[in-house]
């Protein structure tokens, strides 16, 4: 009696472990556009930012090219949804300050890594959806806001306007389950990280919670992009269960041949791989 019960606790606890977990799986349609592709990470641009990162002009190489693309979308102060990857504009421009204490005339008149240029600013997301509508499969990242919900309902807004192929991901479970539920129909997947990378920003019960994949049961993503080549027990149970793997993010040194056995697609940056792995 005691074994029977031993083993119904544990299968009690591999069932509820294995439910929390798990992913949505992508439909076919939603899957293929994206399935062994190689997208650049920030559009196409240069180490040295002389074409910068989040740019019309590095998308526009990305197309140029045949890659998918990676692009990371947030809010401006007057409520604008620009591509821009930085909490602030410290690092590309002269500038200090948050993105979103910024209205789209100020951001747009500000120059990214002393670069000038009609392309080379910083773009709103309609512009940009429009050189890769039907052209480049899109990975959207929204960035985490106090105002999440309207960054998600006119980044869908935007989005719906175009034929795609595109899918969102976020490191916020907030953002994964607004998608979620509100627009069930679109790829939708979850960013995150290993143990390490998630403690730069957070404490240790929800960097271990993110990075083994504990919001799943939430969020349901039907992918999870992962920034680290250790793959936890959860990923790699998401993936034998039918998850998408997206790596992120791949450079020169990176170990190609290992990443193309354990990732569905690959985000790339500062080399030329082929369009396909």
């Amino acid at each position: 009696m005691v074994v029977l019960i031993c083993c119904c606790a544990v299968f009690f606890l591999a069932a509820a472990y294995l439910w929390m977990i798990l992913c949505a799986q992508p439909s076919r349609e939603q899957a293929e556009p994206f399935f062994h592709l190689n997208c650049a990470h920030r559009g196409l641009f240069e180490k040295d930012q002389s074409v910068p990162e989040n740019t019309i002009r590095a998308f526009e190489r990305a197309v140029e090219h045949g890659y998918g693309v990676e692009l990371d979308v947030q809010l401006t102060k007057d409520g604008e949804v620009v591509v821009f990857h930085d909490d602030s504009v410290d690092r590309e421009t002269e500038y200090k300050g948050r993105v979103d204490s910024f209205s789209l005339a100020q951001l747009q008149s500000m120059s990214l890594f002393g670069t000038s240029g009609e392309t080379l600013g910083i773009p709103l997301f309609t512009d940009v959806m429009r050189v890769l509508d039907e052209k480049s499969p899109v990975i959207v990242e929204l960035k985490t806001t106090e105002n999440y919900r309207e960054l998600c309902e006119k980044t869908l807004a935007i989005l719906r306007t175009f034929q795609g192929p595109y899918c969102v991901e976020s490191f916020d479970p907030r953002i994964v389950r607004w998608f979620r539920k509100k627009a069930p129909d679109l790829m939708r997947g979850q960013l995150t990280e290993n143990y390490r990378g998630w403690r730069h920003t957070c404490g240790p019960l929800k960097a271990f919670a993110m990075s083994h994949l504990w919001t799943n049961f939430w969020t349901r993503p039907h992918f999870i992009a992962y920034g680290s080549m250790e793959r936890p027990l959860a990923l790699r149970l998401a993936s034998v269960f039918g998850a998408m793997t997206v790596y992120w993010t791949e450079k020169p040194e990176s170990d190609r041949e290992t990443l193309e056995k354990r990732y569905n697609c690959i985000i790339f940056q500062h080399f030329l791989p082929d369009r396909l792995f």
